[in-house]
């Protein structure tokens, strides 16, 4: 907790006023990277995590390989692909995914597992199924 001190010098009789901030909660906010400033739907997080090609390649190589590092994440996406993107611009686009329940990852040892998770999209087809069609 900081605590942050208000007032003039000319009000040194009166009590300070004092405003106590949590710096995480404000750091969380201030990224971005937290949904806090307004609540999005699980289809919602799905469509926005989708609509970008990098994130749309990103599963269909977790589709077709489940179970990489971002590395080899990375390094397939270079060479089938042509993105020339970073690691840290991967692991970004992976947090949207991750956000959406798209994605999921596993600790062995020392890696990070990537698994492509697609009951979210099973949800999205669910919605616009045509009457009487069979599941």
């Amino acid at each position: 907790m900081a605590r942050v001190r208000h007032g003039r010098k000319a009000d040194r009789d009166r009590e300070p006023i004092v405003l106590t901030v949590t710096i995480a909660a404000a750091e969380r906010r201030l990224t971005c990277k937290c949904r806090l400033a307004y609540h999005l739907g699980v289809a919602d997080d799905v469509y926005r995590a989708i609509a970008d090609p990098t994130r749309r390649a990103i599963l269909d190589e977790l589709t077709e390989r489940n179970g990489q590092t971002l590395f080899e994440l990375c390094a397939r996406l270079a060479m089938r692909h042509g993105l020339g993107s970073t690691r840290q611009a991967i692991s970004q686009h992976l947090e949207v995914l991750e956000a959406a329940g798209l994605v999921r990852t596993s600790r062995q040892g020392r890696y990070k597992l990537i698994y492509v998770d697609v009951a979210p999209l099973r949800g999205i087809v669910e919605r616009w199924r045509e009457p009487g069609e069979q599941q």
